[in-house]
């Protein structure tokens, strides 16, 4: 399975890793309301950043998880937005924190490797 990507506020991923599990969905959406966590491939982080975080101006700084997808214990969809629309990977359950291989700052043009 090819890494999944998904842009969080560095907060929420420490909050994360204290409790074992990370389980928001996307900017101020759970797990619980939205029904999946939204992830991205790597060619569509950089527009999924823009659309969620572009008029970010938080105190945190944003960080792109990288996901083992074969450490998940939830189920991996490809769906697109709308009929004929790219596919996007959306986790179907909690994130294991220990999925997480990688956390890479974010900045608006792109990522540095941590």
């Amino acid at each position: 399975m090819p890494e999944l990507l998904h842009l969080t506020e560095r907060a929420l991923w420490d909050a994360a890793r204290a409790s074992g599990t990370y389980e928001m969905s996307t900017r101020g959406r759970t797990l619980q309301e939205e029904g999946f966590i939204h992830c991205s491939g790597r060619h569509q982080v950089a527009a999924v950043a823009a659309f969620l975080y572009g008029d970010w101006t938080g105190p945190d700084e944003l960080v792109l998880l990288v996901i083992d997808g074969e450490r998940l214990t939830a189920p991996v969809k490809y769906e697109a937005m709308k009929p004929g629309g790219e596919e996007f990977p959306h986790i179907y359950g909690p994130l294991p924190v220990d999925a997480v291989v990688r956390v890479e700052p974010w900045t608006a043009g792109g990522t540095e490797r941590a």
